[in-house]
């Protein structure tokens, strides 16, 4: 994207799709073992080709305590979490800052015209952010996108009729230029920010419709 092109549009024009798996619910003790990011435009199309997307295992600091669920049901991202490939959380703050500038540019100097911070309940990623990732949240709008806004008013409209996340066919149905692996799914970080820009063009096209 040319420079003229990102002058044009604003920064804000620009969603920097984000999700993270940690080791507990209780966010105040909990520790990041992966982070995930992509960038798209407002309307929902790649600024970037699929190996540029950044998809980090973190690493796992030690006599860290897991959840029951995290050790039960993550027990392939914890093992990347205590391996050579993962992460230190300076480094993927670095990366993830890095990732954002290659396509936006610098960060716009008034807040509000910086690209905007998008997945689903993107508030806790959000928080985690703000402790750990300084230098990737200092890039990005104070405003979120949380696509679960709309899935809520979309379960109270149609209860039967529920986007699943977890069928990688429906996902790419709906997101295009998803870059979906054989075997993944939900929790797992990349998976769900794809999952997370096709429910939201799911709503687009159900539920945000002109009159």
């Amino acid at each position: 994207m040319t420079e003229s092109t990102k002058k044009a549009n604003g920064q804000e024009s620009y969603y920097v799709w984000f999700d993270s798996e940690y080791s507990s619910l209780e966010l105040g003790s909990a520790c990041l073992l992966q982070v995930a990011a992509m960038i798209t435009d407002t309307s929902l199309r790649r600024l970037g080709p699929a190996e540029q997307d950044i998809r980090l295992a973190i690493q796992l600091p030690r006599n860290q305590i897991l959840s029951p669920w995290v050790e039960e049901n993550l027990p392939d991202l914890v093992g990347a979490c205590r391996s050579s490939q993962a992460v230190s959380l300076k480094e993927a703050d670095a990366r993830l800052a890095a990732y954002v500038d290659s396509f936006i540019g610098p960060p716009a100097e008034k807040e509000s015209k910086r690209p905007v911070l998008a997945g689903n309940s993107v508030h806790a990623d959000w928080w985690l952010a703000l402790r750990d990732l300084p230098l990737f949240l200092g890039r990005l709008h104070y405003r979120h996108l949380d696509v679960t806004s709309l899935k809520l008013e979309w379960q109270r409209r149609y209860p039967d009729r529920e986007f699943n996340k977890e069928d990688p066919q429906l996902v790419a149905r709906y997101f295009s230029e998803a870059y979906l692996a054989k075997g993944e799914t939900r929790h797992d970080a990349y998976y769900d920010i794809q999952a997370s820009i096709a429910e939201l063009s799911f709503y687009r096209s159900h539920l945000l419709r002109p009159e």
